[in-house]
């Protein structure tokens, strides 16, 4: 057994813990909640209001050779909006990002389980644009890879047929080089470089 005795009364007696921070941050945007904003959605994208989506969605550590994800957000062009789930958002969820006609430029669909909503979303957007292919979305894949739970992620998306996903800052430990050879050849799975190149290639600038 375990005597917690001495450290609980030793608590008592530090004082109480200061605030470090305060404010609000926009969540709850799973799928359900996001198709009642379709319309303005849809409009904002036919526009060009929204130029490109992108999927931001993973799990990350506090090591700062990790704030590739922050400095990507605070880069991206103010006519794009970011789907997240997991803990990675901590990265850029209280960034002044804005809003795009009413739509958080971060739309925070919950933890890594509720990945599922981005996919739903990604489904139902292709449906109502007519595509037969979700890849021919104006979405793009930036992931956050730090912890194997996020393989059942990873797995989801393939299984849907989601190619040319980018994976960082560093890449899962269990990829060998033949089944990276795989996920390349079959799913266009690839790394991610600096924020300046990943910004020319998913954005053409």
């Amino acid at each position: 057994s375990k005597d917690f005795s001495a450290l609980i009364e030793h608590a008592k007696k530090c004082a109480p813990p200061t605030e470090i921070e305060h404010g609000e941050i926009i969540g709850g945007f799973a799928h359900e909640q996001v198709f009642q904003l379709a319309d303005k959605v849809i409009d904002a994208v036919k526009s060009g209001a929204i130029r490109k989506f992108f999927v931001m969605a993973g799990c990350d550590g506090r090591m700062k050779s990790r704030s590739y994800y922050t400095e990507f957000a605070e880069k991206l062009p103010k006519d794009t909006v970011i789907l997240t789930a997991g803990c990675a958002k901590y990265r850029y969820n209280k960034l002044p990002l804005g809003e795009i006609r009413g739509i958080p430029r971060v739309l925070d669909a919950g933890q890594c389980n509720d990945s599922y909503s981005l996919v739903m979303i990604a489904l139902k957007l292709k449906d109502i644009f007519g595509l037969d292919d979700v890849n021919e979305l104006p979405i793009a894949y930036n992931i956050a890879w730090y912890e194997q739970k996020a393989v059942i992620v990873l797995l989801a998306l393939l299984y849907l047929g989601v190619k040319n996903i980018h994976l960082g800052p560093t890449l899962p430990a269990f990829l060998s080089p033949n089944v990276a050879k795989v996920l390349v050849d079959n799913f266009g799975i690839a790394g991610i470089g600096s924020v300046d190149e990943e910004m020319e290639l998913f954005l053409g600038k």
